[in-house]
């Protein structure tokens, strides 16, 4: 990472953070968990999520030429930890509860890309790119959508999870 000298340079060092989880997600990240989940609900949802986070990934690259700069990724510490832990969480877990594995390590990360893009759309106001906001709100309002979405799976593994182990 070169050094942050202007609020400009932060805004473009957090955008080239959530390029590289967007692409992660899309490459690695969303495939893998769709591969895990055994729930049909759950796995249309990580379909859906993934075609959605393709999108995010050229509104991101465009939020970048909006501020005339090539598109670039930097590693980002805080999603390769989320990871990390799912993976972790994963190779430790009873085959019953890789969905409930999944849906929590789906709901952190959308959690973590709320709160960059809610920073990068204050950034890009204050820095007086509203075309940058508007592409900003949009990837925003869709992730918060996941999010919801992710928590209403959740919610039924969790109690159908619950049903299952009281019978046992």
């Amino acid at each position: 990472m070169s050094e942050l000298t202007h609020p400009r340079d932060l805004f473009l060092h957090e955008l080239a953070d959530i390029l590289y989880v967007e692409q992660k997600l899309v490459e690695e990240a969303l495939p893998k968990l769709i591969d895990e989940v055994g729930d049909a609900e759950f796995k249309k949802g990580l379909q859906r999520h993934l075609k959605q986070t393709r999108s995010h990934v050229e509104k991101v690259k465009r939020v970048f030429r909006q501020f005339r700069e090539e598109p670039k990724t930097e590693e980002c510490v805080g999603f390769e930890g989320l990871k990390k832990e799912h993976d972790e969480l994963a190779s430790d877990s009873a085959p019953a509860l890789s969905d409930l594995v999944a849906a929590g390590a789906a709901a952190r990360t959308e959690h973590y890309e709320i709160a960059a893009y809610e920073g990068l759309r204050r950034m890009a106001k204050a820095l007086g790119e509203d075309k940058s906001v508007q592409l900003l709100d949009e990837i925003l309002k869709q992730e918060k959508e996941t999010l919801k979405e992710v928590e209403k799976i959740t919610t039924r593994l969790n109690n159908q999870g619950a049903k299952e182990f009281a019978l046992r």
